[in-house]
Protein backbone atom coordinates (compact mmCIF):
# COMPACT_ATOMS: atom_id res chain seq x y z
CA UNK A 1 0.00 0.00 0.00
CA UNK A 2 2.71 2.31 0.76
CA UNK A 3 4.70 1.80 -2.71
CA UNK A 4 1.23 2.74 -4.32
CA UNK A 5 0.50 5.59 -2.27
CA UNK A 6 4.10 6.77 -3.34
CA UNK A 7 4.03 6.17 -7.02
CA UNK A 8 0.63 7.78 -6.86
CA UNK A 9 1.70 10.87 -5.29
CA UNK A 10 4.50 11.04 -7.87
CA UNK A 11 2.25 10.68 -11.03
CA UNK A 12 0.47 13.68 -9.73
CA UNK A 13 3.34 15.83 -9.26
CA UNK A 14 4.26 14.78 -12.99
CA UNK A 15 0.82 15.72 -14.05
CA UNK A 16 1.10 18.97 -11.74
CA UNK A 17 3.96 20.10 -12.59
CA UNK A 18 3.71 20.35 -16.66
CA UNK A 19 2.23 23.28 -16.57
CA UNK A 20 5.70 24.58 -16.21
CA UNK A 21 6.38 23.86 -19.77
CA UNK A 22 4.01 25.17 -21.28
CA UNK A 23 5.27 28.26 -18.91
CA UNK A 24 8.61 28.01 -20.47
CA UNK A 25 6.60 27.81 -24.19
CA UNK A 26 4.88 30.98 -23.50
CA UNK A 27 7.80 33.34 -24.01
CA UNK A 28 9.51 31.39 -26.75
CA UNK A 29 7.86 34.59 -29.30
CA UNK A 30 9.87 37.39 -27.82
CA UNK A 31 8.36 40.62 -26.91
CA UNK A 32 6.07 41.92 -29.30
CA UNK A 33 2.32 42.88 -29.15
CA UNK A 34 1.59 40.11 -31.97
CA UNK A 35 2.94 37.39 -30.20
CA UNK A 36 1.35 38.56 -26.71
CA UNK A 37 -2.37 38.81 -28.67
CA UNK A 38 -1.59 35.63 -30.21
CA UNK A 39 -0.99 33.89 -26.80
CA UNK A 40 -4.06 35.87 -25.11
CA UNK A 41 -6.74 34.84 -27.72
CA UNK A 42 -4.43 30.96 -27.51
CA UNK A 43 -4.87 30.86 -23.90
CA UNK A 44 -8.99 32.25 -24.01
CA UNK A 45 -8.99 29.29 -26.56
CA UNK A 46 -7.46 26.70 -23.88
CA UNK A 47 -10.12 27.70 -20.94
CA UNK A 48 -13.71 28.17 -23.20
CA UNK A 49 -12.65 24.99 -24.98
CA UNK A 50 -11.55 22.54 -22.00
CA UNK A 51 -14.39 24.44 -19.67
CA UNK A 52 -17.17 23.23 -21.95
CA UNK A 53 -16.06 20.37 -23.40
CA UNK A 54 -13.89 18.48 -20.09
CA UNK A 55 -15.15 20.17 -17.50
CA UNK A 56 -18.69 20.87 -17.56
CA UNK A 57 -19.41 17.24 -18.64
CA UNK A 58 -17.23 16.16 -15.77
CA UNK A 59 -19.00 17.96 -13.46
CA UNK A 60 -22.47 16.66 -14.61
CA UNK A 61 -21.21 13.46 -14.62
CA UNK A 62 -20.27 13.46 -11.21
CA UNK A 63 -23.67 15.09 -9.95
CA UNK A 64 -25.33 12.58 -11.78
CA UNK A 65 -23.56 9.64 -9.87
CA UNK A 66 -24.64 11.05 -6.40
CA UNK A 67 -27.95 12.62 -7.14
CA UNK A 68 -29.89 10.34 -9.65
CA UNK A 69 -32.92 11.19 -8.56
CA UNK A 70 -32.24 15.19 -9.29
CA UNK A 71 -31.38 17.06 -12.72
CA UNK A 72 -27.58 17.18 -12.68
CA UNK A 73 -27.64 19.78 -15.19
CA UNK A 74 -29.48 21.85 -13.74
CA UNK A 75 -27.52 21.89 -10.74
CA UNK A 76 -24.27 22.34 -12.82
CA UNK A 77 -25.68 25.13 -14.74
CA UNK A 78 -26.51 26.98 -11.51
CA UNK A 79 -22.70 26.54 -10.36
CA UNK A 80 -21.64 27.69 -13.73
CA UNK A 81 -23.22 30.78 -13.62
CA UNK A 82 -22.43 31.31 -9.65
CA UNK A 83 -18.98 30.85 -10.50
CA UNK A 84 -19.57 33.48 -13.49
CA UNK A 85 -21.23 35.49 -10.78
CA UNK A 86 -18.57 34.91 -8.26
CA UNK A 87 -15.61 36.45 -10.61
CA UNK A 88 -18.01 38.87 -11.79
CA UNK A 89 -18.35 40.33 -8.36
CA UNK A 90 -14.69 39.96 -7.68
CA UNK A 91 -13.77 42.26 -9.92
CA UNK A 92 -16.62 44.84 -9.43
CA UNK A 93 -16.16 44.76 -5.61
CA UNK A 94 -12.22 45.98 -6.58
CA UNK A 95 -11.59 49.88 -6.31
CA UNK A 96 -11.70 51.46 -9.56
CA UNK A 97 -8.55 53.57 -9.18
CA UNK A 98 -6.58 50.47 -8.92
CA UNK A 99 -8.93 48.10 -11.25
CA UNK A 100 -6.67 47.29 -14.41
CA UNK A 101 -9.84 47.53 -16.31
CA UNK A 102 -10.79 51.13 -15.74
CA UNK A 103 -8.95 53.52 -17.87
CA UNK A 104 -8.28 57.18 -16.14
CA UNK A 105 -9.15 60.32 -18.31
CA UNK A 106 -7.12 61.84 -20.64
CA UNK A 107 -6.65 64.98 -18.48
CA UNK A 108 -5.00 62.37 -15.86
CA UNK A 109 -2.76 60.86 -18.23
CA UNK A 110 -1.68 64.36 -20.00
CA UNK A 111 1.92 64.13 -17.43
CA UNK A 112 3.21 60.93 -19.01
CA UNK A 113 0.65 59.54 -21.17
CA UNK A 114 3.20 56.28 -22.51
CA UNK A 115 3.97 55.90 -18.87
CA UNK A 116 0.17 55.49 -17.66
CA UNK A 117 -0.38 53.45 -20.90
CA UNK A 118 2.21 50.81 -20.53
CA UNK A 119 1.85 50.85 -16.55
CA UNK A 120 -2.00 50.02 -16.98
CA UNK A 121 -1.43 47.62 -20.15
CA UNK A 122 0.84 45.77 -17.70
CA UNK A 123 -1.09 45.69 -14.42
CA UNK A 124 -4.35 44.33 -16.73
CA UNK A 125 -1.86 41.56 -17.92
CA UNK A 126 -0.74 41.02 -14.14
CA UNK A 127 -3.90 40.66 -12.90
CA UNK A 128 -4.98 38.55 -15.78
CA UNK A 129 -2.41 35.77 -15.33
CA UNK A 130 -2.78 35.58 -11.17
CA UNK A 131 -6.59 34.87 -11.76
CA UNK A 132 -6.07 32.28 -14.35
CA UNK A 133 -3.38 30.75 -12.16
CA UNK A 134 -6.00 30.64 -9.30
CA UNK A 135 -9.50 29.50 -11.90
CA UNK A 136 -6.32 26.82 -12.53
CA UNK A 137 -5.11 25.69 -9.68
CA UNK A 138 -8.67 25.32 -8.08
CA UNK A 139 -9.73 23.05 -10.93
CA UNK A 140 -6.26 21.15 -10.38
CA UNK A 141 -6.92 20.39 -6.91
CA UNK A 142 -9.71 18.08 -7.37
CA UNK A 143 -8.13 16.90 -10.67
CA UNK A 144 -4.91 15.83 -8.38
CA UNK A 145 -7.12 14.11 -5.92
CA UNK A 146 -9.26 12.47 -8.58
CA UNK A 147 -5.73 10.74 -10.06
CA UNK A 148 -4.46 10.00 -6.63
CA UNK A 149 -6.94 8.00 -5.63
CA UNK A 150 -7.23 6.25 -9.32
CA UNK A 151 -3.43 5.40 -9.47
CA UNK A 152 -3.56 3.97 -6.20
CA UNK A 153 -6.64 1.36 -6.96
CA UNK A 154 -5.51 1.07 -10.42
CA UNK A 155 -1.53 1.80 -10.95
CA UNK A 156 -2.10 1.88 -15.04
CA UNK A 157 -5.47 3.53 -15.00
CA UNK A 158 -3.32 6.08 -12.37
CA UNK A 159 -0.33 6.61 -14.93
CA UNK A 160 -3.23 6.87 -18.50
CA UNK A 161 -4.86 9.93 -16.40
CA UNK A 162 -1.90 11.18 -15.34
CA UNK A 163 0.00 11.59 -18.86
CA UNK A 164 -3.26 13.03 -20.39
CA UNK A 165 -3.64 15.62 -17.06
CA UNK A 166 0.09 16.11 -17.62
CA UNK A 167 -0.64 17.10 -21.86
CA UNK A 168 -3.52 19.21 -21.41
CA UNK A 169 -1.39 20.86 -18.40
CA UNK A 170 1.25 22.28 -21.03
CA UNK A 171 -1.73 24.78 -22.68
CA UNK A 172 -2.53 25.90 -19.16
CA UNK A 173 1.03 26.74 -18.01
CA UNK A 174 0.74 29.02 -21.05
CA UNK A 175 -2.82 30.76 -19.92
CA UNK A 176 -0.98 31.46 -16.33
CA UNK A 177 2.99 31.89 -17.73
CA UNK A 178 2.43 34.61 -20.98
CA UNK A 179 0.23 37.69 -19.50
CA UNK A 180 2.47 37.46 -16.75
CA UNK A 181 5.95 37.52 -18.53
CA UNK A 182 4.82 40.22 -20.39
CA UNK A 183 3.55 41.95 -17.66
CA UNK A 184 7.20 42.03 -15.83
CA UNK A 185 9.77 40.89 -18.50
CA UNK A 186 10.75 38.15 -15.41
CA UNK A 187 10.88 34.90 -17.40
CA UNK A 188 11.56 33.26 -13.38
CA UNK A 189 8.38 34.52 -12.67
CA UNK A 190 6.02 33.56 -15.02
CA UNK A 191 7.82 30.27 -14.55
CA UNK A 192 7.25 30.32 -11.15
CA UNK A 193 3.31 31.17 -11.37
CA UNK A 194 2.70 28.45 -13.74
CA UNK A 195 4.32 26.36 -11.87
CA UNK A 196 2.44 26.94 -8.91
CA UNK A 197 -0.70 26.48 -10.65
CA UNK A 198 0.14 22.69 -11.21
CA UNK A 199 1.32 22.46 -7.98
CA UNK A 200 -1.96 22.62 -6.55
CA UNK A 201 -2.34 18.98 -8.25
CA UNK A 202 -0.22 17.04 -5.45
CA UNK A 203 -1.20 19.71 -3.12
CA UNK A 204 -5.05 18.07 -3.50
CA UNK A 205 -3.40 14.69 -3.96
CA UNK A 206 -2.50 15.03 -0.37
CA UNK A 207 -4.74 17.13 1.68
CA UNK A 208 -7.51 14.81 0.05
CA UNK A 209 -5.54 11.68 1.63
CA UNK A 210 -4.94 12.79 4.51
CA UNK A 211 -7.45 15.14 5.76
CA UNK A 212 -10.32 15.19 3.38
CA UNK A 213 -11.25 11.71 1.46
CA UNK A 214 -14.21 10.55 4.06
CA UNK A 215 -15.74 14.50 3.85
CA UNK A 216 -15.64 14.52 -0.01
CA UNK A 217 -18.60 13.12 -2.34
CA UNK A 218 -19.55 13.81 -6.53
CA UNK A 219 -21.63 16.73 -5.35
CA UNK A 220 -19.11 17.96 -4.09
CA UNK A 221 -16.38 17.60 -6.99
CA UNK A 222 -19.62 18.10 -9.31
CA UNK A 223 -20.17 21.88 -8.33
CA UNK A 224 -16.36 22.47 -7.83
CA UNK A 225 -16.69 21.70 -11.04
CA UNK A 226 -19.02 23.54 -12.56
CA UNK A 227 -17.66 26.67 -11.00
CA UNK A 228 -14.16 26.61 -12.24
CA UNK A 229 -15.89 26.30 -15.51
CA UNK A 230 -17.80 29.66 -14.99
CA UNK A 231 -14.92 31.38 -13.86
CA UNK A 232 -12.98 30.38 -16.70
CA UNK A 233 -15.27 31.30 -18.98
CA UNK A 234 -15.61 34.95 -17.38
CA UNK A 235 -12.04 35.25 -17.63
CA UNK A 236 -11.68 34.62 -21.50
CA UNK A 237 -14.41 36.47 -22.46
CA UNK A 238 -13.73 39.77 -19.98
CA UNK A 239 -10.41 40.12 -19.98
CA UNK A 240 -8.27 37.52 -22.18
CA UNK A 241 -9.88 38.60 -25.53
CA UNK A 242 -10.42 42.10 -25.19
CA UNK A 243 -6.64 42.41 -24.21
CA UNK A 244 -5.68 40.28 -27.01
CA UNK A 245 -7.94 42.41 -29.50
CA UNK A 246 -6.45 45.63 -28.06
CA UNK A 247 -2.77 44.40 -29.11
CA UNK A 248 -2.93 43.47 -32.65
CA UNK A 249 -4.89 42.79 -35.51
CA UNK A 250 -8.37 40.78 -34.38
CA UNK A 251 -7.70 38.03 -36.86
CA UNK A 252 -4.69 37.29 -34.57
CA UNK A 253 -6.34 37.17 -31.89
CA UNK A 254 -9.53 34.83 -33.23
CA UNK A 255 -6.30 32.71 -34.67
CA UNK A 256 -4.84 32.37 -31.68
CA UNK A 257 -8.41 31.72 -29.93
CA UNK A 258 -9.25 28.63 -32.44
CA UNK A 259 -5.53 27.25 -31.78
CA UNK A 260 -6.04 27.16 -28.71
CA UNK A 261 -9.34 25.43 -28.85
CA UNK A 262 -7.62 22.99 -31.50
CA UNK A 263 -4.78 22.11 -29.28
CA UNK A 264 -6.92 20.98 -25.92
CA UNK A 265 -9.36 19.25 -28.81
CA UNK A 266 -6.53 17.24 -30.15
CA UNK A 267 -5.05 16.34 -26.55
CA UNK A 268 -8.59 15.41 -25.09
CA UNK A 269 -9.22 12.94 -28.18
CA UNK A 270 -5.77 10.76 -28.32
CA UNK A 271 -6.33 10.20 -25.04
Amino acid sequence: MDSNVLMAFALTLFAGISTGIGGIIAFRGGNNDKFLSGSLGFSAGVMIYVSFMEIMPEAIVSLSKARADQPANIIATLAFFGGIALIAVMDFVIPEETNPHEYRDEDELEADAEEAKENQKKGELLKMGRLSATAIAIHNFPEGLATFMAAIVDPALGFSIAVAIAIHNIPEGIVVSAPIYYATGDKKKAILWSFASGLAEPIGALVGYLVLRPFLNDTIFGIVFALVAGIMVYISIDELLPTAEKYAEHHIAIGGLIAGMIVMAISLIIL
